[in-house]
């Protein structure tokens, strides 16, 4: 049973009560020490949107630039689909959607094994803040301790975050036991601050919410309007919420580390840091792009990851989470996960086989199909979107807000923006990109004669991909690309 949250004992620790608890080491001298592990999630956060990625926007992310440099980044590393619930629950199984028994926001298989029941029978202490939901049926997951947004400032409060660090870490002191913490803030995930959807997100009856206030709003003119959407008045204004919502998410970080610090267990606990998926905005989240999958892995391990390293070659993704952190702690291997381990990698070699990603999407959060599969590696993508029929239209929660209002209007006078709305809403069979010479994903090169043999190729590479993972899109793709030869 996971520990409920005591709201008394966590206003304690704002007060002040976290410092006495920092001032004894975590444990006795001579004992042997498991790693800890801490994953800290980020919701819906761009890769390009972290400073030491790139981003120009000033001052955007200090905290995780400083994890940065205290340990390595990957350049390219991807979730295994990028939607909220299914990104986490591949991450703590080790499998895509379709093999963990759920393809949208469902819970997972109850015969599937799953990360944290491997690290309660290996002595663990397993926790979780935020997202709670999104690692379901709870049974699974074995919490043992629980503290969700409501109690987080709706998952946007970083000194909520410190507290509810702090009280775990001194459950994991006062039992004695090596722990696994899941921190997932909510941001930036809509809606984003100073915002009309957060105004109409506290003024509904019906649920009620309370956002805390950011301690920065960025302007319009300081925000970085990604290649991929037209730079247009209100989708930078949308942009710049987005913005403050990232540099909140960046204190949170902050936060959490600092309570790590505080607490004598940083330096026996491997930190991971990434998003689950790209931002809310059309072309990002909730598809197969490069913008949708990409995401800032930064992982710090003392005395064991050499602190500022760049992994520019090695593609790394989310199914490999799991195997990575059991090959990581030294725990047996569970049979039939599709990713691998890649802790030979954190440790400075090379794998086989890590030069390029499978990634799917399945299912929205309202509950629309619209399959996608995409293989890639540094620089080509070929998708393809099998619900592609110049019929059906595409719908997602980044249409909700300031920014594909825009893109319409804009559209009826703009062909360019008219032409990248079609294709969003209704997509075509297959897509292929060249993200050297195209790093925005704006020209589908997939009738390219120059190309042709690169397209072929990567169609096998999809099928083998396909093959491997059982997917049950597999027959419908041969009998697509069966058309093809003829």
């Amino acid at each position: 049973m996971a520990t409920s949250f005591n709201r008394r004992d966590f206003l304690g620790m704002l007060a002040g009560g976290a410092a006495a608890m920092a001032t004894t080491s975590p444990v006795e001298p001579g004992q042997v020490q498991k790693p800890n592990l801490l994953l800290i999630t980020a919701d819906d956060m761009d890769y390009n949107s972290v400073g030491v990625c790139g981003c120009q926007v000033p001052d955007i992310t200090p905290n995780i630039d400083r994890l940065a440099s205290e340990g390595m980044r990957f350049e390219h590393a991807h979730v295994t689909i990028a939607v909220c619930q299914p990104c986490r629950q591949s991450l703590m199984t080790g499998r895509y959607p379709h093999n963990y028994g759920s393809l949208g926001f469902e819970p997972i298989n109850p015969t599937c094994p799953t990360l944290q029941e491997q690290l309660r029978e290996a002595g663990y202490l397993n926790g979780i803040m935020g997202k709670v939901a999104h690692c379901s049926p709870q049974s699974k997951f074995c919490w043992d301790f629980v503290i969700d947004a409501p109690e987080l400032g709706e998952g946007r409060d970083p000194k909520l975050y410190y507290a509810g660090l702090t009280a775990f870490l001194s459950k994991a002191r006062t039992e004695g036991k090596p722990f696994f913490l899941m921190v997932n803030s909510h941001d930036p995930h809509r809606p984003f601050p100073g915002s009309e959807q957060e105004r109409e997100a506290e003024s509904n009856g019906r649920k009620s919410a309370k956002f805390p206030k950011a301690s920065r709003y960025y302007k319009p003119a300081e925000a970085e309007v990604p290649g991929f959407l037209p730079d247009i008045p209100d989708v930078r204004k949308e942009v710049a919420q987005y913005f403050t919502a990232v540099h909140r998410c960046d204190e949170t970080v902050g936060q959490v580390l600092r309570a790590l610090g505080e607490s004598g267990f940083a330096g026996n606990t491997l930190v991971f840091f990434l998003s689950d998926n790209g931002m809310s905005f059309p072309f990002a989240k909730t598809n197969c792009y490069r913008a949708s999958t990409r995401t800032p892995l930064i992982i710090r391990w003392p005395g064991r990851i050499e602190p500022g390293r760049i992994e520019s070659d090695q593609m790394v993704c989310g199914i490999d989470f799991m195997p990575t952190v059991l090959d990581a702690l030294g725990l047996k291997q569970v049979k039939d996960m599709d990713g691998r381990s890649y802790l030979p990698v954190l440790e400075g070699g090379k794998q086989d086989g890590r030069d390029s990603v499978f990634t799917v999407f399945y299912r929205t959060s309202a509950n629309r199909d619209y399959f996608m599969r995409a293989i890639e590696n540094k620089r080509y993508m070929y998708i393809y979107n099998p619900w592609s029929d110049g019929k059906e239209v595409f719908k997602n929660e980044p249409q909700s807000g300031l920014s594909f209002s825009a893109m319409k209007r804009a559209a009826q006078t703009d062909k360019e923006i008219a032409e990248r709305i079609k294709l969003f809403l209704c997509r075509v069979k297959e897509e292929f990109y060249d993200y050297e010479q195209d790093p925005f994903a704006l020209k589908n090169l997939i009738a390219s004669p120059e190309h042709e043999e690169r397209i072929v190729e990567m169609r096998m590479m999809m099928r083998s991909a396909m093959i491997h993972v059982k997917d049950p899109v597999l027959l419908e793709f041969e009998n697509f690309i069966g058309t093809m030869s003829h």
